[in-house]
C-alpha cells in the first residue's frame, strides 16, 4: 500500500487552504537504471478531492510531475469540521485516498 499523504485544511473566513504532500516515487519512463535499463514510467495520473462527499476538484497529472508532489488549493464555503477527502490513482492502477478535518 502506498504510503500516507500529508493533508493540512485551514479555514480563514469563507475560504478554507487546503494543502497535501503525496508520497510517490512519480518515474517519467526516460530515466536508465545502473545497468543501462529504462526504469518504467510510474506516475499519478488522476487526483480528485471531495468536501462532505461532494467534488471540489479533478486534477490530470502526467509524468512531468515531480517525486512527492505538493499540491495546494482554495476552497470556499468549507468550515471547521469539515472532511476533505483527496484520492490519487496512478497508471499502475494503484490509488491513494486520506482524509482531513479542516480546523
Amino acid at each position: 500500500m502506498p504510503d500516507p499523504m500529508r493533508i493540512r485544511a485551514q479555514a480563514a473566513g469563507d475560504k478554507t487552504t487546503v494543502r497535501v504532500l503525496m508520497s510517490h516515487e512519480m518515474e517519467t519512463g526516460l530515466r536508465k537504471d545502473a545497468a543501462g535499463k529504462t526504469i518504467p514510467a510510474w506516475f499519478i495520473q488522476e487526483v480528485t478531492a471531495q468536501l462532505n462527499g461532494k467534488p471540489v476538484l479533478t486534477a490530470e497529472w502526467g509524468p512531468s510531475v515531480s517525486k512527492n508532489p505538493f499540491l495546494q488549493f482554495i476552497v470556499k464555503g468549507a468550515k471547521a469540521g469539515d472532511k476533505i477527502a483527496v484520492t490519487w490513482r496512478d497508471n499502475r492502477g494503484e490509488t491513494r485516498t486520506d482524509e482531513a478535518t479542516v480546523s
